[in-house]
């Protein structure tokens, strides 16, 4: 009896189940020393099992052909080695008997003469199929076990860094600097001023190492608030558990962001991002086609002038240290007059407690909405019980409701009315303010731009040294009312207090336009 050995394994394998290409040859060389019989070849696989479109198998099938009853069987280990498909492998067994070969697996022999045998040679080959999916399916139960105990599953996100106890427990932590420029990120995205890119450019100066699609999974991963995601299974709906590892960010902020991405908070127009001598790209347009202008460095004899400049085709251009000028002193006349800083707080207080009813009122309407799903909920557990309603729709019910409740109370938490401190809180903030225009020439390029956003919720313009806008922060509105009145009583008009308090705090806060008879100041550079 001469036979060609069959020795495969691929790669998978021989890593997870401890298969070599060693061992089976010595378990067959070693068969056919006791059972006499002589080898011919031997043929090294290192392919899958699925089909016979093997690179060494074809080889052996085509000498087999070429030189028909030079060997009598193929041997192999075990029926896996040869093929793990019933089918694919029935049809090659006849086509290797009418070549005169019998392949056979030592470890599991069988005579395919006799039917029944076609059985086991099915079980043979599905055995190993069947072990793979149960393995499979023991390492997916153990890890959604895992999620529902609050562990993080895999790689650890951008921001943490994967770490192991003296115990052997894993586990994910923080990896700075990225976790603190991350959670950076999610603060000035929830402001709604910067999109998603520039907020992303902005940390990649600051050190963050992500890709667009990275960071854009990251703020939309519940992980960073403590939350852990579990897939929905079967009858199992998806739902969240609360992690073992330390949030980046509260739900709140997380939640506000998920808003702000999804169009659901107010937003202002994106700005764009460029280097430090030009913070105010993105918010300047043109003063003749309304154009976002952009900004360049000219070089000249002796050294470089930065400027804005309009790239549609227009001329106009502006120096630009001539337009930091400009909108640092027309940034002045928003900042509270030194001497009656505690008339902006008096005011101030005042409209903070008038506005605070709304918010009492949106309190109480959560509130009841929070009841009216509770009894909903309560209402179909009733029904569950008295079989009026099956466990499916239940479920149905269950996660409709649960998820209303959830934001509901989110939104419950967010609302803070509490103004025992309002007077301190509006006495350090009047403070800041009378230091508007310092903290926008000393900060740095983010922190005046964020500035700039923030009181400017709409692009303005400088034409012939005018600074120009139609729409600025209602509260620095207020303050150039109260301003603009103080100046005019100095100048002999009588204007009591009472009087100033009723027009400013009958705004509530919203854009003056009628009740003050007077718009934006306009502010000229001499």
């Amino acid at each position: 009896m001469i036979a060609d050995l069959y020795v495969r394994v691929s790669t998978d394998e021989q890593a997870d189940r401890g298969y070599s290409q060693r061992n089976q040859e010595e378990v067959l060389r070693k068969y056919c020393e006791i059972n006499s019989i002589e080898i011919r070849d031997v043929i090294y696989e290192d392919h899958s099992a699925k089909t016979f479109n093997r690179p060494k198998w074809n080889k052996l099938l085509q000498n087999l052909k070429k030189h028909k009853n030079k060997i009598d069987l193929v041997l192999f280990t075990k029926w896996d080695r040869f093929s793990r498909n019933a089918g694919d492998a029935y049809q090659m067994i006849n086509i290797l008997r009418k070549l005169g070969v019998e392949p056979q697996g030592i470890e599991q022999p069988l005579d395919l003469t006799i039917p029944e045998n076609k059985m086991m040679l099915a079980f043979y080959l599905a055995a190993p199929e069947v072990e793979n999916d149960r393995r499979a399916l023991n390492t997916f139960h153990g890890m959604r076990r895992a999620r529902k105990e609050g562990r993080y599953m895999g790689y650890a996100p951008a921001g943490y860094v994967n770490r192991v106890k003296e115990d052997g427990t894993k586990y994910i932590a923080f990896d700075q600097p990225e976790a603190s420029i991350l959670k950076w990120a999610f603060e000035e995205l929830s402001k709604g001023i910067f999109n998603t890119e520039q907020v992303l450019s902005m940390a990649k100066e600051k050190g963050l190492k992500a890709s667009k699609n990275n960071f854009w999974r990251a703020i939309r991963n519940p992980l960073y608030c403590g939350k852990i995601v579990i897939p929905k299974y079967k009858d199992e709906d998806l739902s969240y558990v609360t992690g073992q590892h330390e949030p980046l960010i509260s739900q709140m902020l997380f939640y506000k962001v998920q808003d702000v991405l999804d169009g659901r908070s107010k937003t202002y127009l994106p700005k764009a991002i460029t280097t430090k001598p030009f913070p105010l790209r993105g918010f300047f347009t043109c003063p003749e086609c309304a154009k976002i202008l952009t900004a360049s460095i000219s070089k000249g004899r002796t050294k470089y002038y930065p400027y804005y400049h309009c790239s549609a085709g227009c001329k106009y251009r502006i120096n630009s240290d001539t337009a930091n000028e400009v909108f640092i002193n027309n940034l002045k006349q928003y900042v509270p007059i030194p001497e009656i800083k505690n008339l902006y707080i008096t005011v101030l207080s005042e409209c903070y407690r008038e506005q605070t009813k709304e918010i009492y009122e949106e309190k109480l309407k959560i509130i009841a909405q929070l009841k009216d799903y509770e009894k909903r909920l309560s209402h179909a557990r009733d029904l569950l019980a008295t079989q009026q309603i099956d466990a499916l729709d239940y479920r149905d019910m269950k996660s409709d409701y649960g998820a209303v409740i959830k934001r509901l109370e989110l939104k419950l938490a967010g609302i803070n009315v509490d103004d025992q401190d309002i007077d301190e809180i509006l006495k350090v903030g009047v403070e800041n303010l009378l230091k508007l225009n310092e903290y926008y020439d000393s900060g740095d390029w983010s922190q005046s731009r964020d500035l700039i956003g923030s009181i400017y919720p709409e692009n303005f313009t400088i034409s012939e040294n005018e600074f120009r806008t139609t729409r600025i922060n209602e509260v620095l509105q207020v303050i150039y009312l109260i301003n603009s009145r103080i100046s005019t009583n100095k100048n002999g008009t009588k204007k009591t207090f009472s009087s100033l308090s009723h027009v400013v705090a009958g705004t509530g806060l919203e854009p003056v336009s009628a009740a003050a008879d007077m718009s934006p100041p306009v502010f000229v550079l001499k």
